[in-house]
């Protein structure tokens, strides 16, 4: 039962999709086809003439022909659930109709809610604060803090991302750690969730770790909270760069990773940028996951920074975190495929 324009309306469901990983199954036919899986969704993007999903409509199975990586499932079904978002004939529907006339009806298309999905961003980002809410503590303070890693690294951390990727998170916590035993004077241990992001704001690979970390630790030896009101910044850049550095030749273990270590000390003699924001991070714990959302599980794009699609090129804008101004940027189709999915990855 549902409400529009004043009228009680009913509600009924009409053909859906349980599973875009497995199959096709059509509740109206009671029928299942697991041959159409990927093939139904790259007919056409939906109606409403979104050019993000036209450009993988026309361009999916040419990107991953050239790039076998993306040739798996879970790729397949990603893209599949975006094409067909907002489609009623392949996602299914949701119909209202006037219970009072009987006449008319209202139409409400299934969304894919995927991480792909523009559309779907604000689903996908209720899910992930009402999962993150669930482990923060009232009366906690939360910092959010951020890892990067040097540009002269990415080529490394793009090149073994399976082994490199997982040490990277591991390593985040660690540090916190370390850092606060050190501006403490005893052993802390904090509390962290860790996301890992592996683009900029332009989308170009750019790996770094998005830390919600709380504002100090437990004092296991004198069983007590230790809060820290200030964490000296100099100190976390020097402790990111050791620990991020001890991973990669503790990970990668090559003569080439032990110059470029070697090379990086001496290149940032006072360590690493890192990003302490806790001015802006709501004091109520019920608001920072929310907060934090905004950074961590934002979708790949948003369809109005898209300014033109010729079939071969892609141009977008974005702001820039070094120049604070609205930058522009032209690429292949090929490139912004490839930086979209990456960040779902």
């Amino acid at each position: 039962m549902g409400k529009r324009g004043g009228g009680e309306y009913s509600r009924k469901c009409r053909g859906g999709v349980d599973s875009v990983e497995e199959g096709w199954y059509n509740s109206c036919t009671q029928t299942y086809d697991p041959s159409t899986r990927c093939a139904l969704m790259l007919v056409a993007p939906a109606r409403d003439g979104n050019v993000f999903q036209q450009i993988f409509a026309e361009h999916w199975e040419a990107f991953q022909h050239a790039h076998p990586r993306y040739q798996t499932s879970y790729y397949d079904g990603l893209v599949a659930k975006m094409l067909a978002c907002g489609n009623p004939d392949l996602m299914g529907y949701v119909e209202y109709r006037c219970l009072h006339c009987g006449q008319g009806t209202h139409r409400v298309a299934m969304s894919c809610k995927s991480s792909l999905g523009l559309r779907c961003a604000k689903v996908y980002v209720d899910n992930w604060v009402s999962q993150v809410s669930q482990v923060l503590h009232e009366g906690v303070i939360y910092r959010h803090i951020i890892l990067t890693v040097p540009a002269m690294f990415r080529p490394t951390f793009s090149q073994n991302a399976p082994v490199v990727l997982s040490a990277f998170m591991r390593c985040g916590g660690q540090c916190l750690d370390d850092f606060y035993s050190t501006v403490r004077g005893k052993a802390l241990r904090g509390g962290y969730i860790t996301v890992l992001h592996t683009h900029g704001r332009n989308g170009q690979y750019h790996p770094h770790l998005h830390l919600l970390a709380t504002s100090g630790g437990y004092d296991a030896q004198g069983a007590r909270w230790e809060h820290l009101q200030y964490l000296p910044y100099d100190v976390l850049r020097r402790q990111g760069q050791w620990h991020l550095l001890t991973m990669l030749r503790q990970t990668l273990k090559t003569d080439a990773i032990n110059q470029l270590v070697d090379g990086c000390f001496r290149k940032y003699p006072n360590g690493l940028v890192t990003n302490v924001q806790k001015g802006n991070v709501p004091s109520q714990y019920q608001s920072v996951a929310r907060y934090v959302a905004k950074y961590v599980v934002s979708p790949p794009i948003s369809v109005r920074r898209i300014d033109r699609y010729d079939g071969k090129r892609v141009t977008y804008h974005y702001r820039s975190h070094r120049t604070d101004r609205m930058e522009y940027e032209t690429v292949d189709v090929a490139t912004f495929i490839g930086r979209m999915v990456q960040l779902c990855g």
